[in-house]
């Protein structure tokens, strides 16, 4: 039986091959953040617009 691994490939933002990159939980594109960091991460498009909503909120 195949390892998890090997059915999906290795992704990274140069596309260069190593650790694999979390999506981003709102729109599904690859983040700077490694698989395994836990948390919500968010790519850099969703992390920029995010700020701007927290920025604005008062």
């Amino acid at each position: 039986m195949p390892d998890a691994d090997e059915d999906q490939p290795s992704r990274t933002a140069d596309g260069t091959g190593g650790p694999p990159f979390a999506d981003c939980v709102h729109c599904g594109e690859p983040t700077e953040y490694p698989a395994d960091r836990p948390g919500a991460l968010l790519c850099p498009h969703c992390e920029w617009l995010e700020a701007q909503r927290s920025a604005c909120s008062g």
